[in-house]
């Protein structure tokens, strides 16, 4: 059962509680539809997701299996040595929007430079498919980073407004409905008592 509030029972009151009821009606509708539309986009999000993660994944065992291949004919002391330099430059620049009242991120990498920076002839072709395959998969990476932070981040705004929606909807509303129909209830029983005692004086004039 929804909780009185400890209001004095006068009309001032009561038209206070009326709007403030209207508003509280309103905002649960907004709230409401608001989170229907996360939820939406989370779906969306949530799916796209894993598309990209199994894209990325098989992508990644592919760069591994180049990789491991590489190191395979490779003496150690020439594959460190072929690594140890970069020859490659990653900016990753950061953008932010709004979605439904949730700022997510956006990445953006731009990749310079030549990845294989290393001698040729003395490195197996399958190290530069795996160096190649590897610069390919990193702005997925990227994205894929940036997604599920975005995702993250609606979970959180979606349990923040399904705790307002539901705080409206079954302590706020309820209680206002609740303490407007006890000051209607006390404003009746004293329009009878005053109208009782109407009566009452008026048959004590009439008996004089």
């Amino acid at each position: 059962m929804a909780r009185k509030l400890n209001v004095n029972p006068n009309r001032m009151e009561l038209s206070r509680l009326k709007k403030r009821l209207t508003v509280a009606k309103r905002g649960h509708k907004l709230l409401k539809d608001k989170q229907d539309a996360l939820i939406k986009a989370f779906l969306d999000l949530a799916r796209e997701i894993k598309t990209l993660r199994e894209e990325t994944e098989a992508e990644l065992a592919e760069c591994y299996r180049s990789f491991l291949l590489a190191r395979a004919q490779t003496l150690p002391a020439m594959l460190e040595q072929a690594l140890m330099i970069t020859g490659t430059k990653v900016n990753l620049s950061v953008r932010y929007k709004n979605v439904m009242s949730v700022v997510v991120p956006e990445y953006e990498v731009e990749q310079s430079g030549n990845i294989l920076n290393y001698g040729l002839a003395t490195s197996p072709g399958s190290l530069d498919v795996a160096l190649e395959r590897f610069s390919k998969v990193i702005p997925k990476l990227i994205s894929l980073a940036a997604k599920e932070k975005s995702l993250n981040l609606m979970a959180a705004e979606i349990e923040r407004t399904r705790r307002r929606v539901n705080a409206l909807e079954h302590v706020l509303i309820p209680s206002f409905a609740e303490t407007i129909h006890y000051i209607k209830m006390k404003l009746d029983e004293q329009e009878r008592a005053t109208l009782s005692r109407l009566m009452r004086v008026k048959e004590i004039v009439r008996s004089h």
